[in-house]
């Protein structure tokens, strides 16, 4: 492969990669389509519809969409169908496109391919008389967006081709278009390039076409990566996706992106030594041999490109990996990006047509591909669920105190069509105590079992040391959900249903106040229902009782109480208005009878301290991690329900700063920051907080925000002798994709308030390691002597992280510097560390020196 690449790069000189400035917008149909099919006249063309030739200008989203609708009216082949709403109630669809008899008998055909995954009724089965089914996915990033454009012209292809060829293909496959995965990325990219493209070419690489300003458009709204969350299922995109998929099974997934402008074309399989181990090695044969049709198609056009390297196929939460996991073949592709309309690169001028062209390619190649191997795929898919690993046993999961984190860990679940059933006894295992209607029973006798697996399993055994994504993702230790594996199965009640708890105010009529217990994942948006009608609550850390007959409530060690106190007619209107709070946010509120308690603290104590109403505001713009922020952004607005206020960073100085008591600060470039250096300080020791995630937390450090002093990771062993071509595996080996650890936890400390058990696992995506501080108090987070739970890291840093600690607090006048080392809101999933952040929001205040 590798000499046929750079041979190949003597071609592409001669040939040209492609079209000139002056041709480029003149990038006509019998550019991009084969000549070897005739076109019905009758199917409207994009130029036709749109009034300009594809590649001209980007597709918004509104006009891809649009399109899609018109051939949908127009070709008997095409079926549209709308499966979700991103945030921005942009639609998301799918073309079912076969033959007009296939359409007629629809609802069969698949029925009887979803069964090729039931092992029970698979066996008889005739798959040389079932078509394949291929879903073709585009511009997952909504910056990449050769694919979205690329999907027009593959449905006008399929819709208006006519001979043998693509009778054939529509006869014996139905194949699944999915033009944009997501809209509302793809609609903000558009907006900006089409917006800088001049009528004059200008292909400068400076040039602010290719310049997007923050968040840029590869996110969703909330600025996640979507080909991070098909295993995660934290958005609607995702959600409707997954859902689409496994409506249908597809045989072969294509995913069409961009790499940088300087690369070329590639396409799986990827680096062998990176794919999971729970895929089965036909999987890479049957993806080797799908390989082949590209190449040669591609070798057609004289255009370069390569395999088995930089990319993988570990984590199953990319739209091509998923797939590997559901008896299916993902494919990557990623084309070199032009990133606009024309623009110079190490290889010469690389034309927006021509992305576009190479993505129409991989995609005609790939259905091409999916027909010859037809009854391969189909008996491969049928034998990946026969000869799934089923056993005897089962896992058993699921939290005592906390049935929300238990009904989400639930739904995604069952949105992979995973088993799972609620616990009908309490058990005992593996030192947990398991309540019955409180823990899922996962038994292992099931289709999905190897999904199973991998989503529970804890890993640290590796071939390679390289990843292009993480190398972990247990699912109980994102949820902080206790568990075990069984190797029986226990008794579980069959039909009970998934649903969150409803919600209520319990306890006899009072003029003190209320409390709910803070462990509840809601309590927060409960909390802040309070604080945004200036209700302000009051927290109690020591340990406290009290005593009012059945409706005693008993805090557990760190426990934080809120009881509310008012007076008059506010009085009156309090029930009512905390009955909306607890149904809302899935809360049990009790009434307190009496403000004395027969241990501990009375209610009136002046260890009970006020709390600060929720006020924050995050700092946003160039530099700054979008996800990061998007992680920060999603949780308060669509969780927690708190109103957060985004502040460009460049505009932090015209920031009324006293309408905050907090600023969050995310892994970025804050070098540009100086002129507010002061300015937040004077703000920090007026009582507020400042609350720093990942690298913004050493950048706090260097400026005199904290005391933090961080460990050195660049050393390198000065009696070894390094190699030059080892030099990317080792630096690489050092990088930290991301693993789980465990940390030790002082239940007792106001940011450690709602969990009841010392241990806790954290997700570690960097390699910020620091020096226990000087006060030991400061630091309630810390590794512990073995952290690693799962996933990859080097000796070298496992000996750093060893009893370091995870989460600081240090004391900066009357105010707080909040120092998160590991992002507690990972990816939206991690469930079982959102509790930190919402602590460092409303407890800052009354952590002491």
């Amino acid at each position: 492969m590798r000499q046929k690449i750079y041979l190949g790069f003597i071609l592409f000189w001669l040939t040209g990669i492609s079209l000139s400035q002056a041709q480029y917008r003149q990038a006509k149909l019998a550019y991009y389509l084969p000549d070897s099919l005739q076109y019905d006249p009758a199917i409207p063309t994009p130029r036709a519809v749109l009034g300009f030739d594809i590649g001209e200008w980007h597709l918004s989203h509104d006009q891809l969409l649009y399109y899609m609708r018109v051939l949908d009216q127009a070709s008997e082949r095409i079926v549209l169908q709308e499966y979700g709403r991103t945030y921005e109630q942009r639609p998301l669809i799918a073309l079912t496109i076969t033959t007009p008899a296939n359409h007629g008998q629809i609802a069969r055909l698949q029925a009887e391919h979803v069964q090729l995954c039931n092992p029970d009724r698979s066996a008889n089965l005739d798959i040389a008389k079932m078509p394949v089914v291929v879903r073709l996915g585009y511009s997952v990033h909504g910056n990449e967006a050769s694919g979205g454009n690329a999907a027009a012209l593959m449905a006008y292809y399929l819709a208006a081709g006519q001979g043998p060829q693509i009778d054939k293909l529509l006869e014996q496959s139905i194949i699944l278009l999915d033009p944009c995965i997501n809209p509302d990325g793809f609609q903000r990219f558009s907006t900006w390039v089409n917006s800088h493209q001049s009528y004059q070419a200008v292909s400068e690489p400076t040039s602010r076409e290719f310049s997007e300003v923050f968040p840029n458009g590869r996110t969703n709204h909330y600025w996640f990566d979507l080909n991070r969350d098909w295993l995660l299922l934290q958005h609607p995109e995702s959600q409707g996706r997954v859902a689409h998929f496994h409506a249908w099974k597809p045989n072969v997934l294509t995913d069409h992106h961009e790499m940088g402008s300087d690369a070329t074309f590639f396409f799986q399989p990827g680096v062998p030594s990176r794919t999971n181990p729970n895929t089965p090695p036909q999987n890479q044969l049957l993806t080797a041999e799908i390989a082949q049709y590209h190449a040669r198609m591609l070798d057609g056009l004289g255009a370069l490109y390569y395999d088995e390297e930089d990319f993988d196929d570990f984590y199953y939460g990319k739209g091509s990996t998923y797939p590997d996991i559901n008896g299916g073949i993902g494919i990557l592709f990623e084309q070199a990006s032009a990133r606009g309309h024309l623009r110079q690169t190490d290889n010469g001028l690389l034309s927006f047509a021509f992305a576009i062209r190479n993505q129409l390619v991989a995609s005609i190649s790939s259905v091409t591909a999916a027909l010859a191997l037809r009854e391969k795929l189909l008996k491969y898919q049928r034998d990946f669920y026969q000869s799934a690993p089923r056993g005897k046993g089962a896992y058993v999961v699921g939290s005592r105190y906390d049935p929300v984190r238990n009904y989400y860990f639930g739904e995604i679940l069952r949105q992979h069509q995973i088993e799972a059933y609620w616990l009908d006894k309490d058990i005992q295992a593996e030192g947990h105590s398991f309540k019955a209607g409180q823990a899922w029973v996962v038994p292992l006798d099931q289709a999905q079992v190897r999904l199973v697996n991998t989503l529970f399993e804890k890993v640290s055994n590796f071939k390679d040391s390289l990843f292009y994504d993480v190398s972990a993702w247990t699912l109980p230790l994102a949820f902080d959900l206790p568990y075990a594996k069984l190797g029986t199965v226990p008794a579980f009640q069959p039909d009970a249903p998934n649903a969150l708890p409803k919600g209520e105010l319990t306890g006899p009529s009072t003029k003190t106040g209320y409390t709910f217990a803070w462990d509840a994942y809601f309590a927060p948006p409960g909390l802040a229902s309070d604080s945004t009608k200036r209700n302000p609550g009051q927290s109690g850390h020591p340990p406290w009782q009290n005593s009012g007959g059945r409706f005693c409530h008993t805090a557990f060690p760190g426990q934080c109480i809120c009881a509310r106190l008012w007076a008059g007619a506010r009085a009156r209107e309090t029930p009512g208005f905390l009955i909306e709070v607890a149904k809302t946010n899935h809360l049990s509120i009790q009434t307190l009878p009496t403000g004395l308690s027969e241990e501990g603290i009375d209610l009136g104590s002046n260890y009970m301290e006020p709390l600060q109403a929720a006020q924050p505001a995050l700092l946003v713009g160039a530099g700054i991690n979008a996800y990061e922020a998007g992680e920060v952004w999603h949780l308060l607005d669509q969780r927690y329900q708190i109103p957060l206020t985004l502040v460009d960073k460049s505009s932090f100085e015209r920031l009324a700063l006293e309408k905050y008591h907090a600023l969050i600060l995310v892994s970025g470039n804050y070098a540009d920051f100086s002129n507010g250096l002061n300015r937040l300080k004077d703000w920090i020791r007026q009582g507020n907080t400042l609350i720093c995630i990942g690298s913004s937390a050493q950048w706090a450090a260097q400026n005199g925000l904290s005391t933090l002093t961080f460990k050195s990771t660049s050393k390198a062993d000065t009696t070894r002798f390094y190699r030059y071509l080892d030099k990317e595996n080792y630096e690489g080996a050092q990088e930290m994709g991301g693993a789980i650890f465990e940390a030790i936890l002082d239940t007792t400390h106001p940011l450690g308030y709602g969990f009841r058990h010392e241990k806790v696992a954290v997700f570690k995506d960097n390699r910020l390691f620091a020096q226990m501080p000087a006060d030991e108090y400061a630091a309630p987070l810390r590794y512990t002597d073995s952290p690693r739970l799962s996933g990859y890291i080097s000796r070298e840093n496992l000996k750093q992280m060893q009893k370091a600690p995870s989460l600081t607090v240090h004391h900066f006048g009357q105010g707080k510097v909040i120092s998160f080392l590991d992002n507690p809101n990972f990816r939206g999933y991690w469930y079982g560390t959102n509790k930190f952040f919402a602590n460092a929001l409303f407890f800052a205040r009354v952590i002491r020196r």
